[in-house]
């Protein structure tokens, strides 16, 4: 792509030859890629430019002379569909109505109307698949062990390390977690980054069940709701009888 910022010469509406979705996204390609295209879930890393239909400059990563990145997911509306038209090294140019963009009157200093970007897809990198659904997600297995205050577990990895953490140590783990009908509702694996805690500040079946593990270690949790948040919590977070896989990876 031309690192001329001047506004395009059809700034101020589509060609005839862009294309348009039925969303009222209008594209053209301005130089080929090749390859996949990234999905929704994808962290993408591109050049652009944005402006206004009257050519006025708002926003450019070539400008600043650094690209950007960010999860595909998270942007305006005519981004995320936008870039998943695209293949690795394609530029194209986007006109975006302001229903998929900021609106009309977006304040806080954000361009109103319909948005004109030219973008370039440098990389893109997809989110990892989701663990699957454990077998024995809705009860502890014969074979799992259980601690007097109810905990069960079965480890699925024998650990590298020796030691054990206490209560007062920071941990970092992958973990993801599952309601006993095998519904997902957490996993650092999805995040693509482990979590870090201290072991005293998380709910009693993960500050007991973490200090039988070493490091390396990864073991699945059936943690009751007493250990856990409760059979009725609220604010979002599942009740009941919990069912985690947890690898320790690091003690600190």
């Amino acid at each position: 792509m031309s690192q001329d910022l001047s506004a395009p010469a059809d700034v101020a509406a589509p060609p005839a030859d862009a294309t348009i979705t039925a969303s009222g996204l209008a594209w053209r390609s301005l130089s080929a890629g090749s390859g996949e295209r990234p999905t929704s879930g994808a962290t993408v890393t591109v050049h652009y430019s944005g402006w206004t239909l009257d050519g006025t400059l708002f926003d450019s990563s070539r400008k600043r002379g650094q690209p950007t990145s960010f999860p595909l997911n998270r942007v305006i509306k005519g981004w995320t569909e936008g870039l998943q038209l695209m293949t690795l090294g394609e530029s194209m140019r986007f006109w975006i109505p302001a229903g998929l963009a900021y609106g009309e009157n977006p304040g806080g200093g954000r361009p109103g109307g319909m948005l004109v970007f030219d973008v370039e897809l440098l990389s893109f990198v997809e989110p990892p698949a989701p663990p699957q659904v454990p077998e024995d997600v809705a009860a502890p297995p014969a074979g799992a062990k259980v601690t007097p205050s109810g905990l069960f577990r079965r480890v699925l990895k024998a650990g590298t390390g020796t030691r054990h953490p206490s209560a007062r140590h920071t941990v970092s783990v992958h973990y993801s977690g599952w309601t006993l009908d095998g519904k997902m509702f957490d996993s650092s694996v999805l995040r693509g980054e482990p979590a870090s805690f201290p072991l005293n500040r998380v709910i009693a079946g993960w500050t007991e069940g973490l200090q039988l593990m070493v490091e390396g270690e990864k073991t699945r949790f059936w943690i009751p709701a007493k250990l856990a948040y409760g059979d009725n919590p609220g604010g979002g977070r599942p009740g009941g009888m919990l069912v985690f896989d947890v690898e320790l990876l690091k003690i600190g």
